[in-house]
């Protein structure tokens, strides 16, 4: 059935992907407040960057890989009514350079192809800008440009197409998890958080960690920075939860409540667990305790009641708030808690739908709380894993990959000295009243902490 285009729903989304867009640099005020100062423009590059290495993909071929016409199998239906079609990858050529998606009667639903085109770019985009924090002070800027686009391609286009692409909507067949699976996520808590976080995980596993890691702090150089990227990150998911409805009306509605509540909880929750833990609530805890929220409630956002959100969000910023620690358990320098924050996060809210979706929801399924027993959990853990496991394959490739060739990290020098004047030539603060040569000024940022590591290198002569 071919709907008509509706105005209030097109302004609606589009007004979203603009808010969606806003994100990637509160993203990068977030990730650059958190660093120290001798890396905040680097930090705050890597986001941007993501902007225009996937906004060109996006419009080549990366919406036809998500959203063509699927290229899969028939298999065996995963429930008596489901689709018995495997979709794995959307045709790369359907849509290539979004050929044919100007016409009128090109719509997605009740809104035009490229509203959805441009709304669906904004969760590329800032998907791949969230993997850098995982990185942070240490990854050369051609390394982490060149992991953009070959990330994109390889894992976040073919995902994206797993989870948002329905049947019949882009294209007759769309991706396993939507449909063949059942699977439930609104907004991209697979998509996005899982394959974001897991995949930050493989890149510090393959970068190692920054020089001084556990031994020496590495405070954020600048709260006030994180905390308004936390407020612009929050104002923005309203476009990207209560966007995903596509239309105006009441599901974009629940969406907005629930993301409301959740992130307000989940701050609540990070908090107590600092007063009990450290004996204060912290800034930082608060900021991080809102990113866990949002993440949590952004796949459970159509599926559970306002007061499922609070559970959801509650339960998801405690969990963050202990899964930080983690990496100075296990050794891996995750350096902006990309893992503990976005794997975890996404991985709670994926699951938790299996316990709190409520049936009276637009999503419509019920979950073990309310009668629904196992049927759904079981459908949110394997699309979880799945895309767990195929993240953290191919991006771990990748990572070595890049390696191998062109090399990630920066020299000890480097690092030490500040990758902001290595990688750009730029510093964030320039409180000197006179002028120095980029090689001065890198000598000016090292402490007498970082001089026994330097002088392992020669570099200090």
């Amino acid at each position: 059935m071919i709907l008509e285009i509706n105005a209030g729903d097109t302004a609606w989304v589009l007004t979203s992907a603009a808010l969606v867009l806003l994100m990637t640099p509160g993203l990068a005020f977030f990730y650059g407040g958190m660093v120290r100062a001798k890396g905040v423009l680097n930090m705050m590059m890597m986001s941007f960057i993501s902007m225009g290495t996937i906004g060109v993909l996006w419009v080549l071929f990366g919406y036809s890989m998500a959203f063509g016409n699927s290229i899969g199998f028939e298999v065996g239906a995963s429930r008596p009514e489901g689709p018995t079609f495997f979709g794995l990858l959307g045709n790369p050529f359907e849509f290539a350079g979004l050929q044919g998606l100007m016409s009128p009667e090109a719509a997605a639903g009740t809104i035009p192809a490229l509203a959805f085109v441009a709304f669906q770019a904004c969760f590329a985009i800032i998907a791949v800008a969230l993997v850098s924090g995982a990185i942070a002070e240490r990854a050369s800027f051609g390394g982490w440009t060149v992991f953009t686009i070959l990330w994109g391609v390889l894992v976040y286009f073919p995902v994206a197409g797993w989870v948002f692409a329905f049947d019949g909507f882009t294209g007759e067949h769309g991706g396993w998890i939507a449909n063949w699976l059942g699977a439930l996520d609104f907004a991209g808590g697979t998509a996005i958080h899982i394959n974001a976080g897991i995949s930050a995980l493989a890149l510090a596993l393959v970068l190692k960690p920054r020089i001084g890691f556990g031994s020496k702090p590495m405070r954020p150089h600048n709260m006030t920075l994180v905390m308004l990227g936390a407020g612009l990150l929050w104002f923005g998911w309203f476009g990207f939860n209560a966007g995903s409805a596509l239309s105006a009306g009441t599901s974009a509605s629940v969406a907005w409540v629930n993301t409301l509540v959740a992130t307000s909880a989940a701050m609540l929750g990070w908090l107590a667990v600092e007063r009990l833990r450290d004996g204060h609530p912290t800034s930082l805890g608060a900021a991080s305790g809102v990113v866990a929220g949002l993440v949590a409630i952004t796949p459970a956002a159509g599926s559970v009641s306002p007061l499922g959100a609070i559970f959801v969000g509650g339960i998801a910023g405690v969990l963050c708030a202990y899964a930080v620690g983690l990496k100075y358990k296990f050794g891996y320098d995750d350096s902006l808690d990309v893992v503990g924050v976005h794997f975890v996060g996404g991985l709670a809210g994926t699951l938790l739908i299996g316990l709190f979706a409520d049936p009276s929801s637009p999503a419509g399924k019920a979950g073990l709380f309310y009668g629904g027993g196992l049927d759904q959990l079981w459908r949110q853990a394997i699309g979880a894993f799945a895309v767990m496991i195929y993240a953290f394959v191919l991006s771990y490739l990748i990572a070595l990959g890049i390696k191998k060739t062109i090399g990630w990290r920066v020299s000890t020098a480097d690092e030490l000295g500040g990758i902001d004047l290595a990688e750009h030539s730029e510093v964030g603060y320039d409180l000197s009243p006179v002028y120095y040569s980029s090689r001065v000024q890198r000598t000016l940022v090292l402490t007498k902490d970082d001089m026994p590591e330097l002088e392992k290198t020669g570099a200090s002569k």
